[in-house]
């Protein structure tokens, strides 16, 4: 393998763990409205990624960084012509980490309510953009002979990226809803896992109208594999969470996201960003790398910290593995 390709592999591995993390992150923070009935049952759903959530978002910066030394030309490609997306999810993910460690410095009805409106519609878009943004990194974007992105951002909104954009927003949500009824004691635990179903089978329909879509136009035969394990997976979640075994279903929900993202990269390569405008224009993972040395010495630093990173992770969410639920939570304090 070169090590061109192994980047690529190391690049979609950090993406899809991103997305394996942040994904129940992002449908937590939906279903602070949609899920919980009050302020109290929010501030438990909230405290179920409490621990986790800053983590979560390293895998962002790990992939962002890895991109940028190995595929040069690929992030400038990638961040130049998809600039209002990605500064969108930017803001919002910071405005959201904020509104996690603000909300409960005052006890304010207003003060309280403005960060908690901040956590949905920043969970909730970035879960929406997310997929847009990868929907056309996989269909293509126009791209010049000097690799520059020539389009418009309303080329970046067509049927095909909507779709995808649907897809996470409701994929997500619904990989949050089983966590949350994995993290949870009590009515809140019960109707998580009600709400589960429903977005279950609606992530169901969604991922097979989009991988499906994704399969026949981009796809090959590495990808088709993808797609059965992905609509598999979102199969078996649901039944796992019919009856009662959330541990199962999670890691069944977590599959499902791993190999919808892993049907996407399958579908990509060998392009990292294929050209609409001119199929010779694309960027391929062999012109956009950067020089043989520089992935010798990444790879000399990657592959023994890698490991490491994971195996801390890992470890972190076992020592926060106990359920949470509303007795929990401290009555507020008289003033």
């Amino acid at each position: 393998m070169h090590l061109h390709d192994f980047w690529f592999l190391l690049i979609a591995v950090l993406w899809t763990g991103y997305f394996f993390l942040e994904g129940f992150d992002f449908g937590i923070g939906v279903l602070t409205k949609l899920l919980a009935r009050d302020r109290t049952e929010r501030r438990v759903l909230i405290n179920t990624i409490g621990p986790v959530w800053d983590g979560n978002e390293v895998w962002l910066i790990t992939a962002a960084g890895a991109t940028f030394a190995a595929f040069p030309d690929w992030y400038a490609t990638l961040f130049s012509g998809f600039y209002l997306p990605l500064l969108a999810i930017l803001v919002c993910l910071i405005v959201r980490g904020v509104a996690f460690e603000y909300r409960h410095k005052r006890s304010g009805e207003r003060w309280q309510s403005n960060w908690e409106h901040a956590i949905f519609w920043c969970s909730l878009l970035p879960a929406f953009l997310w997929g847009v943004v990868f929907a056309n990194i996989v269909r293509g974007v126009p791209i010049g002979p000097d690799k520059n992105f020539t389009g418009t951002l309303a080329d970046l909104f067509g049927p095909y990226a909507l779709l995808g954009g649907l897809l996470t927003l409701v994929l997500f949500t619904f990989h949050g809803a089983v966590f949350a009824a994995l993290k949870t004691v009590g009515d809140i635990r019960s109707r998580a896992r009600s709400r589960a179903t429903v977005l279950g089978m609606t992530s169901g329909v969604l991922a097979v109208a989009f991988l499906g879509w994704t399969q026949a136009e981009s796809g090959n035969g590495r990808s088709l594999p993808a797609l059965i394990v992905a609509v598999a997976a979102l199969a078996a979640a649901l039944v796992m969470n019919h009856y009662g075994r959330e541990g199962w279903a999670f890691a069944c929900s977590g599959v499902a996201v791993a190999a919808a993202f892993a049907l996407l990269f399958l579908a990509l390569f060998p392009d990292v960003m294929p050209s609409s405008a001119n199929a010779s224009w694309s960027l391929t993972v062999e012109d956009a790398a950067s020089s043989p040395y520089t992935l010798k010495i990444m790879t000399w630093v990657a592959v023994p910290m890698t490991p490491l990173i994971i195996a801390y992770q890992a470890w972190t969410y076992w020592v926060f593995r106990k359920r949470i639920g509303t007795q929990h939570i401290p009555a507020p304090a008289a003033h």
